[in-house]
């Protein structure tokens, strides 16, 4: 079954990624992650370590447990604070809008939330893993919303500038293209990350695994949610670690992961065309791009920056 559940939101987020190298092998009862003033237990985490490795239809091995338990633990730890930030805002996140978003989530899979809460649990899937990955996104974008949304301000020099030199690129190729990023945000970090993204490309190279749902699951860009879709680029809008990479496969094609000064990029090549009067993006969807852009960077160092303060104890 091809299940579409992660919580949506229109900025992805980033997962803190530990060194952490062996599978764990805990009790329910036992906490293994201590957040501020809240306690992640090993049954949050066997939970929502079923929820990746079934929606994300990676192999369910040791091997591939070990991988991505950082990736696990590093997202329930951001959800927490996420969540803390939210209250130090007073943003609260209803019921209903939990019940909302699911049902989103369910249509995104041309199901009633019903039938899709149904197949979750035929899955094995516990539902409260998929509320609190619900609810912890809809709070980080009330945060965002609130602290970060008015400190982006685009101006008409920074929509002309982008115009003019697409512009000035008419005739040259457009590449529409999907994206897994795995941010590196700690040195120690690096070798653990590459490691992670070398074993998706192997998965989707040898057919066990769709890129589109690692990309659900695992991708820390803008377009997550839609499987990584990052919509057509051109070379004006991608750095050249980014061109080089989509230059170098075909159609229908993964890329080898690309090391950038961020982390690491896992890019899928769905079509390609010449960029041409017709196809250029109107001012509005310049604006729009940068401005999502910026957002999605800032947020993303709001995070870092609150993880940076708080306190942060990981026992397994």
């Amino acid at each position: 079954m091809n299940l579409y559940i992660r919580a949506f939101t229109l900025f992805a987020l980033l997962l803190c990624m530990g060194n952490f190298t062996k599978p764990a092998i805990a009790t329910v009862q036992e906490i293994i992650a201590v957040v501020n003033d809240d306690a992640i237990s090993a049954r949050d985490f066997n939970k929502r370590m079923r929820l990746i490795m079934i929606s994300s239809g990676l192999p369910n091995n040791s091997d591939i447990r070990a991988k991505i338990q950082p990736q696990v633990i590093g997202a329930l730890i951001n959800e927490k604070i996420m969540l803390q930030e939210a209250r130090n805002l007073n943003r609260e996140v209803t019921q209903a809008e939990i019940t909302s978003g699911f049902a989103k989530i369910a249509a995104q899979n041309s199901m009633t939330a019903d039938k899709f809460k149904a197949e979750l649990q035929k899955s094995g899937i516990d539902i409260t893993t998929m509320y609190a990955q619900i609810e912890a996104q809809i709070a980080w974008s009330k945060v965002v919303q609130k602290r970060l949304r008015p400190k982006i301000i685009i101006s008409e020099r920074d929509v002309n500038d982008v115009y003019d030199r697409t512009m000035a690129k008419l005739g040259t190729k457009e590449y529409l293209a999907a994206e897994i990023f795995l941010p590196v945000n700690d040195a120690k970090q690096e070798k653990q990350v590459r490691q992670l993204a070398n074993r998706l490309v192997r998965e989707v190279k040898s057919g066990k695994a769709s890129f589109f749902k690692l990309a659900q699951q695992f991708s820390k860009s803008a377009g997550s949610i839609n499987g990584g879709d990052k919509g057509w680029l051109h070379e004006v809008q991608i750095s050249k670690e980014i061109l080089k990479g989509l230059k170098s496969i075909k159609k229908n094609q993964v890329s080898k992961p690309i090391k950038t000064l961020i982390g690491y990029h896992i890019l899928f090549l769905r079509d390609t065309r010449i960029l041409s009067e017709d196809t250029m993006p109107s001012r509005d969807q310049i604006y729009y791009n940068i401005g999502a852009e910026r957002l999605e960077k800032l947020q993303n160092r709001y995070l870092m920056d609150l993880k940076a303060t708080s306190f942060i104890d990981v026992r397994i």
